[in-house]
């Protein structure tokens, strides 16, 4: 510790003994940096704010969605800070003014480009900076100057959002409109191309690719109609076997014939057999054998067409007339999507090179006939939405903060810089008068003596002065200490007047 305070005092000492090439040093980087400082120009900011409105409702039932809003102001952003824009902004403002030849407009485009920023704030706000340090233009000049760029930058969006629309919109319609055009002509040589040939070949009217479809529709309706065929066969099968268990007439609720005494036989031996009685019991053996001694007498009476008509038969004749009807028509169909299927493959067959050249031509026709409808549907949707846009203005926008008029210049920070020079200067000073001490030694204390030499010192001797020396002393002292206070004065100076002129600006 007491080595470190020795160092320290020593290195005060040597920095005393040569104050005055510190302070020579100190001036002079004091005043070279100041000057330096002095030579940056001020740099003034002004800024905007814009907000950007994407809700219509017109706009989303035409297909304008809130992502195709999004993508358009991002590419507005975008391309409002473009090389054209920039140049747009520089010949309408005072950058312009002395601009003479294409690289003097490249190189001011450039340095425009870097003073002005566009920030998305949020999804639908925007922040315009403009910044403007030209050293040939005053501080004035550069404030107003700031903010003619940012309003020219706020008319180059508006611009951009409305007539930039439009006339992409036009563009876009009249290259949509010459392709239709153009669609409209091979559609027409198509057509009548198409005409021609069945004119020329009437059995190939409809076409190989539509020959080949209908025979493969005929082919699969005739597979469900074979389907179909079955299972009204079936059915009428069905009916025929529930029609030929039933009896055709049955016998009156007063008559006493065969086939009411079979009918009272046969409910006895169900009601015995209700009981539990088995079929070796002598009743079960009894009744039974009567119903099968009364079967005879009744279908004789059945036969001859006596007793009252069943209903129950009746209505199977009705549903077994229906289904046989349903099973003729079946077959008829059927019958004709095979006469059909045939003459198809007969055409086929006939010719297959007019064939193939008929599905040539219908499928060309069918190209450009699907090319020309979406074109149109296109075109109307295009229509459509430019109208919205142009008419509507479905992306909508209003300045919420104009351009500022900027008061103090936002760069250099020129106090706090004149004040690092200042330090730097002192600071340079000192560090230039302690490396030279270090280049020619004195020893500032005994024991520093001692440490070089490695010899004992016994005692120090201190200077002794005359009253003219001590009076010389004296005014050097008042001069070393009138030049630090001059070069504190001048720091102040340059100071308040970086202070009044900002208040000129403002």
């Amino acid at each position: 510790m007491d080595s470190l305070y020795e160092q320290v005092l020593s290195a005060l000492h040597s920095v005393w003994h040569r104050r005055w090439i510190a302070l020579a040093a100190a001036w002079a980087i004091c005043v070279v940096g100041w000057l330096l400082v002095a030579l940056i120009p001020n740099s003034y900011e002004s800024r905007a704010r814009i907000f950007i409105q994407l809700d219509d409702a017109l706009a989303e039932q035409v297909g304008i969605g809130v992502a195709d809003k999004k993508r358009d102001i991002e590419r507005i952003r975008q391309t409002l800070t473009a090389a054209v824009n920039l140049e747009k902004v520089v010949r309408s403002t005072r950058l312009g003014d002395t601009i003479e030849d294409p690289k003097q407009m490249e190189a001011a485009v450039l340095r425009l480009g870097n003073n002005v920023k566009v920030v998305s704030q949020q999804d639908n706000l925007f922040e315009i900076t403009a910044t403007a340090n030209d050293s040939s233009f005053s501080d004035g000049e550069n404030a107003k100057l700031a903010q003619s760029v940012a309003q020219k930058m706020i008319d180059i969006f508006r611009e951009e959002n409305l007539a930039g629309n439009r006339g992409e919109m036009v563009e876009t319609l009249a290259f949509v409109n010459q392709q239709l055009a153009q669609r409209e002509r091979e559609l027409e040589s198509a057509e009548t191309k198409r005409t021609s040939f069945e004119a020329q070949h009437p059995e190939m009217a409809l076409g190989g690719a539509a020959m080949a479809q209908r025979l493969e529709t005929s082919r699969a309706n005739v597979r469900d109609i074979e389907a179909d065929l079955s299972a009204a066969q079936s059915a009428l099968a069905a009916i025929d076997g529930q029609l030929a268990g039933t009896p055709r007439t049955i016998a009156g609720a007063s008559d006493g014939g065969p086939q009411s005494a079979l009918a009272r036989a046969q409910a006895d031996l169900s009601a015995m057999r209700a009981r539990g009685l088995t079929d070796s019991h002598p009743d079960v053996i009894a009744a039974r054998n009567q119903v099968a001694a009364l079967r005879a007498p009744a279908a004789q009476e059945a036969a001859s067409g006596r007793g009252t008509i069943n209903p129950a038969y009746s209505s199977l004749q009705s549903i077994r007339a229906e289904r046989q009807a349903n099973v003729q028509a079946l077959q008829s169909r059927k019958a004709a999507l095979q006469s059909d299927i045939a003459s198809l493959t007969a055409a086929a067959i006939q010719d297959p090179e007019l064939a193939t050249q008929a599905q040539r031509i219908n499928r060309d026709y069918d190209v450009l006939r699907q090319q020309y409808d979406k074109l149109l549907q296109d075109r109307e949707e295009l229509r459509l939405r430019g109208e919205v846009k142009t008419e509507r203005e479905a992306v909508k926008f209003e300045v919420v903060d104009p351009p500022t008029t900027p008061r103090a210049p936002v760069a250099p920070n020129r106090p706090l810089l004149l004040l690092g020079v200042l330090m730097a200067g002192i600071g340079g000073g000192c560090a230039i008068a302690l490396a030279l001490s270090r280049v020619r030694s004195v020893f500032a204390t005994t024991s520093s003596l001692e440490r070089a030499t490695g010899l004992p010192v016994l005692g120090a001797i201190s200077q002794s002065m005359t009253d003219g020396a001590r009076a010389l002393r004296r005014k050097r002292l008042k001069y070393f200490y009138a030049s630090c206070a001059a070069l504190c004065g001048l720091f102040v100076v340059l100071l308040a007047a970086e202070f009044v002129q900002r208040g000129m600006v403002a």
